[in-house]
């Protein structure tokens, strides 16, 4: 069975240990609430450690969107003890890697370093954590960067037509906003703006430190400890970890029910839209909303996208790409959130095309949700999975990536023969059915590319 990581209790000193195809892992509260998550994998001479905060864009109010993204940034940018420079020089002359990434639920901060050097790596992140600076001079610079970034990611037409898609089905809800914020809404923020979300979201009972490989629990927890106590967090010995977002069950459109103080609700009917780009190809998605991070049908759902567009072997690109050479790229993605989440398929086509394209993705949707998959294709998907799921834990960061993802979001740190399991389970009657709900559901369609017509409500029929 999978093993909860809330045992016994929530506060101080709680700890638990699951050992697994050789590597043990453990987790461990720390004061102030500091959860802290290992995975010791023997013969490895390297580790992976990452810091996270479950706050992502979907957690910005009115007057500070944008700034989860702008702390992404601006925490490389010098800390009370440490210059930019200094946080740089610090990873390269181990020959170490750090980086960051921003999500809609949650941010982390990692590194990949030599055992020798997971000391400095923990004392290093936990300084940018704790004690960034967000010096006013920096911040303009970086204001600069970001636009540049959204920029680049503007001129290329698969980011645009994802980005468009996600706020097609999910918004007003706040998980409908774009992670790295708008033009406007960068060039709009103020520093106090960014300075106050850092302070109200970056907090102890909020973080959870993972790592992975050569790494020593106790050791790690201790080194935990004293750097953010170093970087001037006060640790109430009683204080336990803040709660998982969200009650695990989907948000009704247009229900009113409450997702977070103040937050709009899902949409209740799907949308077209066109999006007009100077572009050779048309980049089509067209979805709807999906299941929760906590939906046990999350195993179906997998199947369900791999066998209709998670491969060469797949439906969509058979019938798509290899019988009538319509497309290059073409697949089939999901998304899976707290209160809620999308499922889409994309394909990137002629503009003349648009039409006949969005036909065989709509076609394929229904005959999936429409007929039991054959055993030799449901084997098939369900060996993809299982293999693309071993082989994709065959690196440190890939192992610590997954404690933090089961720590935030699942609650639950299942082994990899459990997953396995569960993915082995699922039957072709629950991929159906899966695929018969969806389907149902009102659609979106996002259409980029070189329009002047409505092209995405004239194929969805509107």
């Amino acid at each position: 069975m999978p093993v909860p990581l809330f045992l016994g209790p929530p506060g101080p000193g709680t700890d638990v240990t699951l050992e697994q195809d050789g590597s043990v892992t453990r987790r461990s509260v720390l004061p102030g609430g500091i959860r802290v998550l290992t995975e010791a994998m023997p013969a490895q001479r390297s580790a992976t450690v990452g810091a996270w905060v479950a706050v992502g864009s979907r957690d910005e109010t009115d007057g500070h969107h944008g700034s989860t993204h702008f702390l992404e940034h601006l925490l490389f940018k010098g800390t009370r003890r440490r210059s930019a420079l200094d946080i740089a020089e610090a990873f390269d002359a181990v020959g170490g890697e750090a980086n960051a990434a921003t999500g809609k639920e949650h941010t982390c901060y990692y590194a990949r370093v030599l055992d020798a050097d997971v000391p400095m790596a923990v004392d290093v992140i936990a300084d940018m954590v704790t004690s960034s600076v967000l010096d006013a001079e920096e911040f303009e610079t970086e204001r600069g960067v970001i636009l540049e970034e959204l920029a680049m990611a503007g001129d290329d037409p698969v980011d645009v037509v994802h980005e468009q898609f996600a706020a097609a089905v999910l918004d007003p809800h706040p998980l409908g906003r774009p992670i790295g914020g708008t033009p406007q809404t960068i060039r709009a923020v103020p520093r106090d703006a960014v300075l106050e979300h850092y302070r109200r979201t970056y907090t102890p009972d909020e973080l959870v430190v993972t790592a992975s490989g050569a790494v020593d629990h106790d050791a790690l927890c201790a080194q935990v400890e004293r750097a953010v106590s170093e970087g001037g967090w006060s640790l109430d010995p009683q204080a336990v970890p803040a709660g998982r977002r969200g009650s695990g069950r989907p948000v009704v459109p247009g229900s009113g029910a409450a997702v977070v103080p103040g937050a709009e609700q899902l949409p209740a009917a799907g949308r077209a839209m066109t999006v007009r780009r100077t572009t050779e190809q048309a980049n089509v998605v067209l979805g709807c909303q999906g299941l929760t991070a906590s939906d046990d049908r999350r195993y179906a759902l997998s199947v369900l996208m791999t066998a209709l567009g998670g491969g060469m072997s797949s439906r969509l690109f058979q019938e798509i790409r290899e019988r009538r050479g319509l497309a290059y790229s073409t697949y089939a993605f999901a998304s899976n959130y707290a209160e809620a989440g999308v499922v889409g398929l994309y394909a990137g086509c002629a503009p003349g095309k648009t039409g006949q394209v969005v036909d065989l993705l709509t076609a394929e949707w229904e005959r999936i949700s429409a007929e039991l998959l054959p055993a030799a294709e449901l084997e098939r998907s369900i060996g993809q999975l299982c293999g693309g799921l071993v082989l994709g834990l065959e690196d440190t960061g890939s192992r610590m990536s997954r404690l933090g993802r089961a720590e935030i979001v699942h609650g639950e740190l299942t082994t990899i023969d459990e997953a396995l399991e569960r993915t082995r389970a699922v039957t072709a009657e629950q991929v159906r059915d899966l695929a018969a709900e969806l389907v149902a559901r009102p659609r979106s369609l996002v259409v980029v590319g070189p329009f002047d017509d409505d092209v995405a409500a004239q194929a969805l029929g509107r």
